[in-house]
């Protein structure tokens, strides 16, 4: 009964909310795009991933000669050690025949005395490394020997009984990118039927082990996100060969073959270094199929024995482990890091709008300070590319169907986390009292991502309308309410923090603005050209700026500088923006998922906006990259911007066209303004200018409200 009731509380306060939203929407973009955009939304929230079913399995057929790749300077080394099964090997190296990585490869091939045809047969395959070995000496000999052929930087070992998917192994090398400090990468094995083998191992503390949510559904969110494990199974692991060499191969105390895995993954840690599970590497694995799964007979029997080897080696590494019988779940995987939840209206689109780029940038840096970071969506959907994104960031990301609602999440979770952070006020009100019923340890931070009510209210003045005023007062107590109801408030600029300091004197307030990495330097002044806007057309300061400027400021500047133009860039724009594209130097580009071109090669980015609230992800995310900004007083609020210095500022339709010309044909004050914009990003809105912030907010050790 009382999880129904929280339920029918939660559902009526999203309804209420998202009817609330729905209406104001509705007077400001107008009912089609309010509409079109709700449907969006809606079939997002109603797609749900299908079930796991079979991967890319290539039929097998009877050996005839065909090429694999070769590279003269390859990357990686793949080394698949044999012992007879030609048409496993067969089947095996016609996917990586058919599907090959993109990262220069040699395959290599150690045969370990087969019985059958195979040296007959792979001597015929072209590009080929077939290397016999000279007696039969099982597993971890022929690895060892394939490594001591291998010339790539990186020797990836793969099971003979395998199917690597499309992508495997250039997600797998990718990973020693992202990671740094990775000492070894292993892949998501699943069986052919495609329920998952293992999403990396487990080890306890007798030496046991186990794979991680074995027979279960390879995209559920446990299994999908890259996590540092306690080992990966050779049937598709990567590692530097220096380091392989170096640890000195497998050890050959475990031979022929069991457990050298699970050894392997300690030697990585013990020299430093950390053992990483790949979700996006996907290998199919017909485990069993060489060597059988009895242990108490043939070669599996090694793997009782090897276990008692392994346990004696590393008994004191063991001591950290978790007890035997503990069952394996993000929450006891995680047990030793600060695990903190995220809730936001929809998944983080960094490319399209500056409040995504924020979050998932504080998410990057709450990973940097060691913790565990889970994240939802309210709707609970499933954003192709987004989420994938943010679970190669090492973020665990739950969605539907596996999600059923945030209430029985919240049940089902609450206990993990030390701070919660929900962003946005209409997320934030239906959630507050599910956290404090179940999650009562959590420090709630309510993120606003910028003052809606102050947002609504300017843009109510802006254009005279009384109901959009009555709208914002409205917004204005809710938002009071969940900020009185949180722990902790975050807004984006000091100008906000003001406000706030006289409307609810009682909230505990702190800054935490946009965040960007700074980028490279683009062209020099005299190879760049033309103006540029950024902003996301849901958002409708964006649009009445864009028409503002091509009707009262464009026409201005190109009266004397005739060929200018305007590069609109932004996802969703409406009529009235769309209809400007290729009217008097006027290029409206839409979505650009790549936007760094247009930063390195324009001349002066441009924001017009004439009301708002918050920081402007525009002006930071052009000066991040040196682009110096002209701009109205609105949109460099509370940014420590200086006008003249660090950027050019003009209220009027003429103060701001003067201020293009100016910019335009003046190369010394272009690179004063762009160096001095890059140190304002550097100094007020990296990460590193955050992190102190971050830490007090989500680590400092406080009491949550009653």
């Amino acid at each position: 009964m009382p999880m129904l009731l929280d339920d029918a509380r939660f559902l009526f306060t999203r309804a209420a909310s998202t009817l609330r939203r729905l209406l104001a929407s509705a007077r400001t973009r107008g009912v089609a795009p309010t509409a079109r955009r709700a449907w969006e939304r809606l079939s997002g929230r109603l797609t749900r991933p299908p079930p796991a079913e079979p991967r890319w399995l290539p039929a097998s057929a009877p050996f005839a000669p065909f090429s694999v790749p070769c590279a003269a300077t390859p990357r990686a080394s793949i080394v698949i050690p044999v012992y007879g099964q030609l048409q496993m090997t067969v089947d095996c190296l016609r996917a990586l025949a058919a599907r090959p990585p993109q990262v220069p490869v040699e395959i290599i091939v150690v045969d370990d005395g087969s019985p059958d045809d195979t040296a007959a047969c792979l001597k015929q395959v072209d590009g080929l490394h077939y290397h016999l070995r000279a007696r039969n000496g099982g597993f971890i000999a022929a690895c060892n020997d394939g490594a001591a052929l291998a010339r790539g930087e990186y020797v990836v070992f793969l099971n003979n009984d395998t199917l690597p998917q499309p992508g495997w192994l250039d997600a797998l090398l990718e990973t020693f990118a992202q990671y740094p400090g990775t000492g070894l990468a292993g892949a998501k094995l699943v069986y052919p039927d495609g329920r998952l083998q293992e999403a990396g191992g487990v080890v306890f503390a007798d030496g046991s082990r186990c794979g991680y949510g074995r027979h279960g559904n390879p995209d559920d969110p446990p299994y999908a996100y890259v996590r540092e494990v306690d080992d990966c199974s050779r049937a598709a692991i990567a590692l530097p060969r220096d380091l392989f060499i170096a640890i000195g191969g497998f050890d050959t105390r475990y031979a022929p073959a069991y457990y050298e895995d699970t050894d392997l993954a300690f030697a990585v840690r013990a020299a430093g270094y950390k053992v990483i599970y790949q979700p996006a590497a996907v290998v199919v694995h017909r485990e069993g199929a060489t060597a059988g799964t009895d242990t108490g007979s043939g070669i599996k029997a090694y793997q009782v024995r090897n276990a008692v080897i392994f346990a004696e080696k590393w008994r004191q590494a063991l001591v950290a482990q978790p007890t035997p019988g503990t069952v394996p779940s993000p929450s006891t995987l995680h047990a030793g890091q600060r695990q903190l939840l995220i809730v936001d209206s929809m998944t983080p689109s960094p490319d399209r709008d500056s409040a995504s780029l924020r979050l998932v940038n504080l998410i990057a840096l709450l990973k940097e300070e060691g913790s565990h970071v889970c994240f939802v969506a309210s709707d609970l959907a499933r954003t192709p590319g987004y989420t994938e994104a943010l679970q190669r960031m090492g973020v665990e990301v739950w969605y539907a169907p596996f999600a059923k609602a945030l209430p029985r999440l919240l049940q089902q979770h609450g206990h993990r986390f030390s701070a919660v952070m929900l962003c946005r006020h209409y997320v934030a009100d239906a959630l507050i009292p599910l956290l404090r019923r179940h999650g009562p340890q959590a420090r709630i931070v309510f993120d606003t991502v910028d003052l809606h009510y102050l947002r609504e209210q300017r843009g109510a003045e802006a254009s005279g309308d009384a109901v959009m005023l009555r709208q914002s007062q409205a917004t204005r107590a809710r938002e009071l309410a969940v900020m009185a109801a949180s722990d902790t408030t975050l807004v984006v600029s000091p100008v906000e923090r003001e406000a706030l300091a006289l409307a609810a004197p009682q909230v505990q307030v702190e800054i935490l603005s946009n965040l960007h990495r700074l980028g490279e330097p683009g062209l020099p002044f005299a190879e760049r050209a033309d103006l540029l806007f950024v902003g996301g057309f849901h958002h409708p300061p964006n649009v009445d700026a864009v028409v503002w400027f091509a009707a009262e400021i464009l026409p201005r500047v190109r009266a004397q500088l005739p060929q200018l133009r305007l590069h609109v860039v932004g996802v969703d724009p409406p009529p009235q923006v769309a209809r400007l594209h290729g009217r008097d130097g006027v290029l409206v580009h839409g979505h650009v998922p790549d936007l760094q071109p247009l930063l390195d090669g324009s001349r002066i980015a441009v924001a017009p906006l004439r009301y708002g609230a918050g920081v402007k992800g525009k002006v930071n995310q052009a000066m991040a990259h040196g682009l110096p900004v002209v701009a109205t007083p609105m949109a460099v609020e509370g940014m420590h911007l200086a006008d003249g210095r660090d950027v050019l500022v003009g209220e009027s339709a003429q103060a701001f066209a003067d201020a293009i010309v100016r910019l335009h044909d003046d190369a010394a004050l272009w690179d004063t303004l762009a160096a001095h914009g890059l140190d304002n990003v550097r100094r007020h809105f990296s990460l590193e200018a955050a992190r102190e912030t971050v830490r007090r907010v989500f680590f400092d050790a406080a009491t949550p409200s009653a």
